[in-house]
């Protein structure tokens, strides 16, 4: 890029990245989070290492710094209201994209994804990070003044997928819950035992918070954590189709009984809970021995 053009481009992000008079400026330990929130909207070829790294500084900065990272197959930029239009054709399609993603709110329409967008990794054990941390999500919002912002912001899109039979998970404790249940914050703990299958199945859980742990919870070590819906899980790795019918009717009544165990203490924490089986005998066994574990029972693709 020329130096007249590059220095057109930095007019352009300080034209765009000037605050809106409806919008108050965050506080500062909201910053990260809420660059971390707007970027797992988008598509990002290095997982969002570039951002997590950059989160931390003000957005049009980081917009600045990780552009090239972002996956530009995936998203389209239009610039519907000119402001961001470049003189260089050299560097049009470059700058009108740093500008528009850096302003503070995007107008509807100038940006297109073109295709699914599943959080980053990187980002997504970022915001993992920031859930632990106990900053409750009233803490995180920017506050709005009354007067009506003159730019309509794009929605945050954040399409995560989930396996089948998952509902949408419940309302998370209260704080005054929490501080008075401490045993409800999860924590990292090792797998118990060695078995490399469970562990492996375990770890592939989707959007697994904790690969490679377990996670205690409520005195429970749960074998896997979905940490932003709120979800834990018990792992079952049986080879259920190859048991005797005698062992495919008296295995699932004697895992019931944990089963129901386990799905209490989770709820009781404000915590959904799912059971992973191999097999979708093993998961019409467990629901006809327990017609409340209906919904509950997943046959897992990914193990």
């Amino acid at each position: 890029m020329g130096l007249r053009a590059y220095a057109a481009l930095l007019l352009f992000l300080s034209a765009c990245a000037a605050p809106t008079p409806g919008l108050k400026k965050p506080v500062a330990r909201s910053q990260r989070l809420a660059n971390l929130q707007r970027a797992a909207a988008l598509p990002w070829k290095d997982e969002g290492r570039c951002v997590v790294q950059e989160a931390s500084h003000p957005w049009p900065l980081l917009v600045d710094r990780c552009f090239q990272a972002l996956d530009r197959e995936k998203v389209q930029f239009r610039d519907p209201t000119g402001r961001c239009a470049v003189a260089s054709a050299g560097a049009a399609a470059v700058g009108i994209g740093i500008c528009i993603l850096a302003a503070p709110e995007i107008v509807l329409g100038a940006v297109i994804l073109t295709g699914a967008v599943v959080v980053a990794v990187a980002i997504q054990e970022a915001l993992d990070t920031h859930e632990l941390s106990g900053i409750r999500p009233d803490d995180e919002r920017p506050v709005l003044q009354t007067e009506p912002s003159s730019t309509t912001a794009l929605p945050k899109r954040r399409p995560k997928p989930q396996p089948s039979g998952q509902n949408w998970p419940p309302l998370p404790p209260s704080s005054v819950e929490r501080e008075r249940n401490p045993k409800c914050t999860p924590q990292r703990v090792p797998h118990l035992g060695g078995d490399e299958l469970h562990n492996t199945c375990a770890d592939r859980v989707p959007q697994n918070s904790f690969r490679g742990w377990d996670v205690l919870v409520n005195a429970k070590h749960f074998d896997a954590l979905q940490l932003r819906a709120r979800v834990l899980w018990e792992i079952k790795t049986d080879n259920f189709d190859t048991y005797s019918l005698y062992l495919q009717r008296t295995v699932p009544e004697q895992q019931v009984p944990e089963l129901r165990r386990e799905r209490d203490l989770a709820r009781a924490c404000g915590f959904d809970f799912r059971v992973g089986v191999r097999s979708a005998a093993h998961k019409a066994a467990l629901e006809l021995a327990d017609p409340d574990l209906d919904g509950v029972i997943v046959v897992m693709d990914w193990c």
